[in-house]
């Protein structure tokens, strides 16, 4: 196995906030790129001041957790880009990276003259990423962009919720990160094709592009049937029975997402073979109609059976099962641990904190969570000095000017 990081020729700078842009840089971070993250002087990100909190870290302060956990594997640098010597600051790190990312509101990149057509003058190679609430061009590029916005007006909300309920917002900031995903996967598109053509170029994302791509069919129903797709709960509009299902001591899914399983099901399982031949049930289109009719026997089925116990009676059979689990469970979760999607590490003032570990798993060259989120301005010193060749009588002056 490679001790390599798989994007560690990459240098990035990170003027992005919050988690859109951070989720987007953290993956970069953790596959190795050499990421500078830049924050304002006073304050730095916002998420520095988001629970959760350890109430008092190990200098006695109350400190973000949210922070630590995104920005990791990152280094951390201060600078005004308002001030005239901070643009200019910021055009030398320019001529040295590979990647700007950013994440504020389209056209305030070019107010503060640092936008893509400047950048790209002082580097041609650049990559220029940028995500925001609705992407740099239409009708709606001003608006501010937040990750309910972009659910409820991608479509996401319409679909999710109870049956018969109000339109629902996914329990996580979903938005936010098929938005950080996206900008990712452009990223990278980018440097491929730098490769081919030896220029950057410029990558547009947007959290409601982004929600309404993973909606997947919900326009191509619309479209044929001239019906807008109801809320469902659980279910699938496609498949059933493929749904969460009552047990003792909680919900399991059960997918039989074709007629073999559902034979299987009806059979081995339920003991109903009637259920294969009944004309309410015979193909799917009946199923989905009669979905009630057929929860009613599986849960009879559950009614005196753990989670557990019915996802190993229905794996056993070849059927797709599985129980509903709640973060403690996650975390305790055997396949998880093995797959290290929680990491414990040593942060200088938190102490030991558990992060999200990274779900794309690089065999030859691994993701690997190496460093603790940086410290407001933590590496000031280094990126100042040593990447940029400032001396000690520069660097103090810019410093006494609130420049970083």
């Amino acid at each position: 196995m490679s001790q390599h990081g798989a994007l560690e020729n990459l240098t990035i700078l990170d003027l992005t906030r919050v988690l859109a842009g951070p989720f987007c840089t953290m993956m970069l971070a953790d596959m190795g790129a050499n990421v500078i993250k830049i924050e304002i002087p006073n304050g730095g990100d916002d998420t520095r001041a988001y629970p959760p909190f350890r109430e008092e870290n190990l200098e006695g302060e109350r400190e973000s957790l949210y922070f630590a956990n995104i920005n990791r594997n990152k280094k951390g640098i201060t600078l005004n880009l308002k001030a005239p010597e901070g643009k200019e600051i910021f055009k030398k790190l320019v001529e040295k990276a590979d990647v700007v990312v950013e994440n504020y509101r389209p056209g305030v990149m070019d107010k503060l003259g640092l936008g893509y057509d400047v950048l790209k003058e002082i580097n041609p190679r650049l990559i220029y990423a940028a995500v925001s609430g609705f992407g740099c061009y239409g009708p709606y590029h001003l608006r501010p962009g937040y990750d309910i916005l972009a659910q409820a007006m991608g479509g996401m909300m319409s679909i999710t919720g109870p049956k018969g309920g109000a339109p629902t917002r996914a329990g996580s900031a979903l938005g936010d990160i098929l938005g950080g995903l996206h900008v990712t996967i452009g990223i990278l598109a980018a440097v491929n094709a730098r490769t081919i053509t030896g220029e950057g170029q410029r990558v547009d994302v947007s959290l409601m592009d982004s929600v309404i791509a993973a909606t997947e069919n919900t326009a191509l129903k619309y479209l044929e049937s001239g019906q807008l797709p109801p809320r469902m709960g659980n279910r699938y509009a496609a498949v059933s029975p493929y749904d969460g299902f009552r047990c003792k001591d909680g919900t399991v899914i059960i997918a039989c997402g074709n007629q073999k399983l559902y034979d299987k099901l009806c059979n081995e399982i339920l003991n109903r073979p009637d259920m294969i031949t009944d004309p309410r049930f015979v193909d799917m289109p009946g199923r989905l109609k009669y979905q009630d009719d057929i929860q009613v026997v599986i849960e009879e089925w559950l009614k005196d059976k753990t989670m557990n116990e019915a996802t190993d009676i229905l794996l056993s059979h070849g059927i797709p099962a599985g129980p509903i689990l709640d973060i403690s469970q996650i975390l305790a979760d055997p396949h998880v641990k093995e797959r290290e999607m929680f990491v414990e590490m040593e942060h200088p003032t938190l102490g030991n904190i558990t992060v999200n570990g990274c779900a794309i798993k690089l065999m030859g060259t691994p993701p690997v969570v190496r460093t603790p989120a940086p410290a407001l301005g933590q590496d000031n010193g280094e990126i100042y000095r040593d990447l940029l060749g400032l001396d000690e009588a520069q660097y103090d002056a810019l410093k006494e000017k609130h420049v970083f």
